[in-house]
């Protein structure tokens, strides 16, 4: 007998949310999952926060301000959210749909290098750094990246990220627990990006931040969400 598809996603957009109450909810969700819970996903927005991942560093956090620094179980390093960024939460478990970390995070940088499409902008992944990156001078251009992931001989060493003419329009960092996903990505659609020059983002001193709006796309954080849902919809299927 053949395996039914994996049910749709429970799409849930939640609007502004409080960082540390967003987590503590997946978290609580997570630990309660059965093998017929439903698999979700929720959209939001979170005020001023910074956010370290496992692997940050305290001196990767500049000037705080007036920000909370929150420490979090995700992936990853030093990042801000705050109005203006879609922030999307899959709950997923990786069992019943049948894949694993690696592919599942190219899912996510797919969805995001379609949502970004959606409206005339051309994402990028670029090698040994997660995330998606456009280019500054021409947000639009489809041209092969010199910088993007390429076969490796076996063996050979993990290469170093290049982010010249680059700027990060979207950044991954994921938790798994019991076969089950949290956290996300955060795609930047119209924000007060001056935070981000308080924090090496990402770990990385030389790493630029974009978002949508000034890669010249006037939209709102409503639609983005919608797009975005769509093609997660439609790749973690």
């Amino acid at each position: 007998m053949q395996a039914s598809a994996p049910a749709a996603l429970d799409i849930r957009f939640l609007g502004r949310v409080d960082y540390a109450c967003a987590v503590a909810a997946m978290q609580s969700m997570t630990a309660a999952r059965g093998p017929h819970t439903p698999d979700a996903l929720w959209l939001c927005e979170h005020p001023p926060t910074f956010t370290q991942g496992l692997a940050g560093k305290a001196e990767h956090v500049l000037t705080a301000g007036s920000i909370p620094v929150v420490a979090t179980n995700r992936g990853g390093q030093v990042t801000y959210h705050g109005p203006g960024q879609v922030v999307a939460y899959p709950l997923l478990d990786f069992q019943r749909r049948g894949y694993f970390v690696k592919e599942y995070v190219h899912r996510l940088e797919e969805a995001t290098i379609r949502t970004l499409a959606h409206f005339g902008i051309t994402g990028h992944r670029v090698a040994g750094a997660p995330g998606i990156y456009v280019r500054l001078d021409d947000p639009a251009s489809h041209a092969a990246l010199p910088q993007r992931p390429q076969r490796r001989l076996p063996g050979s060493a993990a290469p170093q990220p290049d982010f010249t003419g680059l700027g990060k329009i979207a950044a991954l960092g994921i938790k798994v627990s019991r076969h089950c996903s949290y956290h996300g990505l955060a795609l930047n659609v119209a924000m007060d990006l001056e935070p981000f020059q308080r924090i090496h983002p990402c770990g990385y001193l030389d790493l630029a931040t974009v978002d949508m709006r000034r890669c010249g796309v006037a939209t709102d954080w409503a639609d983005v969400a919608v797009v975005l849902a769509q093609q997660l919809q439609a790749l973690l299927n």
